[in-house]
């Protein structure tokens, strides 16, 4: 019984600092991740990837979730290969440092974040606050669960049975580099993985040599785990995660058997053997640094066993291609279904058009504003098949015969589709001229202004990937945060409109240039996103979280 309760206790410490990470990083995600996307792309050096990445999963506390990223990015080819790597060795350390700073004794800093994060989340009204609170209550939460791992083993390191285990691993380096291995792996985590192995070695459940071997199996983990998590990835995006793979799954190998075979020990500082261990973990993932100016060589060598699928460049992409199954029609839900994968389709590619649009601003390129035009034919197309396939399907099943809430979808996907153009035409023809008007007339932002309007457009680009969350899931959580976000946005134009004006005022030459293009990129920013946020509406008035009107009543 008494072992039982121990595992459970374990299993429990162990569950509450994988949920502290993962509330830590949604917080980060919600509050800060409409940025992450122009903090790595801008990266123009492997010196400022390298330091973006550290950052990146210092802020987010997962060095995954960054792979997984910039494997995105890579993929889009939005960021090359020669940036990407440092960026996810950047990580890898930045991680690490994570560790360093958990691993203090600052279980006095618990209460406290409970206290500070309590309050900052529960009477914060806008988003933005509120995430922060709920960071800190996460980051208090993994000092909490931490505590009680140490609680936990504490009673049974003087027991029989753990000697026998640490001496066993002892001995057998391979095994103890395995366990950290599966460890990781299951708990989806190297910084949970290794945070638990520190906790175990500062109160000697665990001898030094046993925790470094851990360590070192932990790291070759989480190299595994974006490999694995992108698999499912073209090969352009599974380069990176597969040369930080080679890179840092040899290098933990080696150091295992180094380690274990040499004295090597001996020469960390006189300090604890949990100090040692993320020392040691720390050392190791900034000695992977020394490969970042070898990336260019790196990224010829994984090109030649992991190349591009060239057959598929020459073919049209997928989502440009209607999706709409006619053999649906006799079906009323199948064919709702389909209705709605085309409208998923459309809103793939209205993001497509709008993610370059504030490169265009700085540096504009008339041939690939060219495609962006383009790509609104398709969309226009893809609204006027709906409509007929609507048609079709009123002729053919009769709309009338279906429920009131399938007629209630049908009349909700049609309408957001027509927002969708709609947003798409606010790009193709307000955001394309006024890229055009500003590179024909000269004009440039000022410093402040063009910062305004990136994290307005970075805000936008969020709000897509919510508005498709929306309309897959049609989760009225996810609705109400898509609303939320709109109206966060509104206010953000507003001030920056206002910020405008005050520098407008004091007479800036640059800023009385730009004062029209200004004005109006933030309104079209602004009616794009509304557009956007529209599939939100109707899911929310279902479920009465919405007021009829804003207007006090007369009476």
């Amino acid at each position: 019984m008494v072992i039982v309760q121990f595992l459970l206790e374990l299993a429990a410490a162990m569950v509450l600092l994988l949920f502290a990470i993962r509330m830590v990083r949604t917080a980060v995600e919600r509050a800060f991740g409409s940025s992450f996307r122009r903090l790595v792309t801008g990266s123009s050096a492997r010196l400022r990837a390298t330091l973006t990445g550290i950052a990146l999963a210092a802020i987010m506390q997962s060095s995954l979730a960054v792979a997984i990223l910039i494997a995105g990015f890579v993929s889009a080819s939005t960021l090359s290969f020669q940036l990407g790597l440092p960026a996810m060795l950047g990580a890898d350390l930045g991680s690490a440092l994570v560790i360093l700073f958990l691993s203090l004794k600052i279980s006095w800093l618990a209460p406290l974040l409970l206290v500070l994060g309590g309050l900052v989340f529960l009477k914060s009204r806008s988003p933005m606050p509120k995430q922060i609170g709920r960071a800190l209550l996460g980051i208090a939460l993994i000092l909490l669960a931490l505590e009680l791992m140490r609680a936990t083993v504490m009673p049974i390191r003087d027991s029989s049975f753990l000697p026998q285990i640490s001496a066993s691993l002892d001995q057998d380096f391979i095994t103890a580099f395995l366990v950290g291995t599966v460890l990781t792996l299951i708990m989806h985590s190297s910084l949970a993985a290794v945070l638990m192995i520190v906790a175990l070695v500062s109160i000697d459940a665990l001898p030094l040599i046993v925790g470094i071997s851990f360590m070192l199996g932990a790291n070759f983990g989480s190299s595994l785990l974006p490999l694995w998590i992108t698999r499912a990835m073209p090969p352009l995006a599974r380069q990176v995660p597969m040369m930080n793979f080679l890179i840092r799954g040899t290098a933990s190998v080696i150091m295992v058997v180094v380690v274990n075979q040499f004295t090597l020990i001996q020469l960390l500082p006189d300090m604890s053997g949990a100090q040692k261990v993320v020392l040691s973990h720390i050392l190791f993932n900034a000695l992977l640094l020394l490969t970042v100016p070898f990336s260019g060589s790196l990224e010829r060598v994984v090109t030649k066993f992991m190349p591009q699928e060239r057959d598929s460049l020459d073919e049209i992409p997928a989502h440009y291609r209607s999706v709409l199954n006619h053999n649906l029609l006799d079906d009323m839900d199948l064919a709702i279904a389909s209705i709605r994968r085309e409208v998923q389709r459309m809103l793939i590619l209205t993001e497509e058009m709008m993610l370059p649009i504030m490169d265009l601003f700085q540096k504009y390129d008339k041939a690939r504003m060219k495609k962006i035009v383009k790509k609104d034919l398709i969309i226009n197309e893809a609204l006027n098949g709906t409509r007929r396939y609507v048609a079709e399907l009123s002729g053919i099943t009769g709309v009338k015969s279906g429920s009131s809430a399938q007629r209630k979808e049908l009349n909700n996907l049609l309408e957001f589709a027509i927002a969708i153009e709609a947003a798409g035409d606010v790009i193709s023809k307000t955001l394309s001229n006024l890229a055009a008007n500003k590179d024909r007339n000269g004009i440039r932002f000022s410093s402040e202004g063009l910062t305004e309007l990136k994290n307005m457009h970075d805000t936008v680009i969020a709000n897509i990937s919510l508005a498709g969350n929306v309309l897959v899931s049609s989760d009225v959580g996810i609705a109400r945060r898509l609303l939320e976000e709109k109206n966060e946005f509104t206010l953000r134009q507003r001030k920056s409109r206002k910020n405008h004006l005050k520098r407008l005022a004091k007479g800036r030459v640059g800023v009385l240039e730009s004062s029209d293009l200004h004005l109006e990129t933030g309104l079209a920013l602004k009616e794009f996103n509304s557009h956007i946020a529209s599939i939100a509406y109707p899911i929310l008035s279902r479920k009465g979280q919405l007021l009829h009107s804003r207007l006090i009543s007369e009476d």
